[in-house]
């Protein structure tokens, strides 16, 4: 009713406008005294009706096509009122109609471009973060989140960046100065080298973006370079003995027992153990080498970590069976699977059952167990596993056991409790730091127990897969 009486109310007053001049004529008239009052008013009445019934059709479509492009305007698809394509409404409804047809073209053209950009953002290798005027962080890129996680967003950028330079930098940028770059360190879960680069942007975005830092990780070229330094050290280091053994022996048997058969069998054994054990020291190094290049990058393949605990004590049972010792493996059913890669796993499964044998006592068992966590988790495994996505592989030994004060630094390269022993037995004193960086590459943690006298046991944390990963994660043949 309002809405008719709205349109009623703009067809009388659009009669009353149109019929001005009628009503002009009409009042000469009466005052040359040719038509009588009442005469001109019912002329001038019946004008203003017949102007009104003309008038209404086109000013209904008119209303109509008001209500349309104001409900286009609004966001609404609707369909064009209908109009007879004889009146000149009909003309406006097909130019609006032609208007709304390039508008939708072009907000798809807009749409699609801007899902480009944001896949093209999203998929970009290097870490990128964007930042409002008051430095919180507004958006990172799948790469950025990969090292910030979701909850930063929002946060101040220093709530998850701590560098003093690089703050200072973007504080300067923010301010007005040009665009500032720099080198950080990210200590944890594993040491991390960044360049950044801070810009600002143009112009303020709809979400308040002004600035962007974009990272490129270094961690691979620094790793590089300290790893060709170390190898150097190491090698220089523990392959000095043995090449002067070797040289000793060599120089001996071109000279004094040139001719003495019995010596000379005796100096090339001593020679080929010692050749021996530099090709398994420099294949321990080159392993270790290897391994610390890639261990900021986080393994993403299920691997089946039962099979590999089976393989490697088949595998091992005739070294131990020599001692008069047994192997024995018990693995659980719904702890077998695990996030990480095949060959460094097993590298660290033999490691860990080699050093059980060889340090365990003669005739004593080596109990390997892989299952879920019991219960709370020791303080040094962290917060980023708990009992409930934590897998423990635990590698038992009845042998002499290792003193509390040598604990903290087995890990260590080339750190031997019993040297003479280690060195007897074959060892290259890098097994245990292969180990730990392979768990520190997996993003797990080793927990070490001794007692003196009743032997060590060896437990290593990993992650089990997440649900939501399951769909990404891919069994390791």
């Amino acid at each position: 009713m309002e809405r008719h009486g709205l349109t009623m109310g703009r067809v009388v007053g659009a009669a009353l406008l149109l019929s001005v001049p009628t009503a002009a004529l009409l009042v000469v008239l009466v005052a040359a005294l040719k038509l009588n009052m009442m005469a001109a008013i019912i002329g001038w009445v019946v004008v203003v009706f017949l102007i009104g019934l003309l008038v209404r059709p086109y000013l209904a479509s008119l209303s109509a096509v008001t209500s349309w492009a104001r409900a286009l305007a609004a966001g609404y698809d609707t369909t064009p009122p209908a109009i007879e394509r004889e009146r000149p409404v009909a003309e406006i409804v097909g130019a609006i109609a032609q208007l709304r047809r390039a508008w939708q073209a072009r907000q798809r053209e807009l749409a699609e471009s801007a899902r480009w950009n944001e896949t093209l953002f999203d998929n970009l290798p290097d870490p990128l973060i964007l930042l409002s005027e008051d430095r919180r962080i507004v958006r990172l890129n799948q790469a950025g989140l990969g090292v910030f996680g979701t909850a930063s967003i929002g946060r101040d950028l220093a709530a998850v960046l701590r560098d003093p330079s690089v703050l200072e930098a973007t504080d300067e940028v923010l301010a007005g100065a040009s665009g500032r770059e720099g080198e950080f360190t990210l200590p944890v879960p594993v040491e991390r080298s960044f360049l950044v680069r801070v810009e600002r942007l143009g112009s303020r975005a709809m979400d308040d973006t002004v600035a962007v830092l974009a990272l490129h990780d270094l961690t691979a070229i620094k790793r590089m370079e300290q790893m060709r330094a170390d190898f150097v050290a190491n090698a220089s280091h523990e392959l000095r003995t043995p090449l002067a053994t070797l040289l000793g022996f060599i120089e001996t048997l071109r000279g004094p027992a040139r001719d003495d058969a019995d010596a000379r069998e005796r100096f090339l054994l001593i020679m080929q153990e010692q050749a021996s054990r530099m090709a398994r020291l420099i294949n321990d190094l080159l392993s270790l080498s290897r391994i610390e290049l890639n261990e900021h990058s986080k393994p993403r393949t299920a691997t089946d970590l039962g099979r590999i605990v089976e393989t490697a004590t088949e595998a091992l049972q005739p070294l131990a069976r020599a001692r008069g010792m047994t192997i024995v493996a018990t693995v659980a059913s719904e702890a077998r699977i695990v996030v990480g890669e095949a060959d460094e796993l097993a590298q660290l499964v033999q490691n860990l059952l080699d050093n059980a044998v060889k340090y365990g006592r003669d005739g004593t068992p080596v109990e390997v167990s892989l299952g879920g966590a019991a219960g709370p988790l020791p303080p040094t495994v962290g917060n980023d596993l708990t009992p409930d996505t934590a897998v423990v592989l635990a590698v038992k030994d009845h042998g002499d056991g290792i003193g509390k004060e040598h604990l903290p630094r087995l890990t260590e390269r080339f750190y031997r409790v019993d040297t003479a022993r280690s060195r007897k037995m074959g060892g290259t004193g890098l097994g245990l730091a292969i180990v730990k960086h392979i768990v520190n590459r997996h993003r797990g943690a080793l927990v070490v127990e001794s007692v003196v006298g009743q032997g060590s046991t060896f437990a290593v944390y990993l992650p089990r897969p997440e649900i939501d990963d399951k769909a990404v994660l891919r069994p390791s043949p």
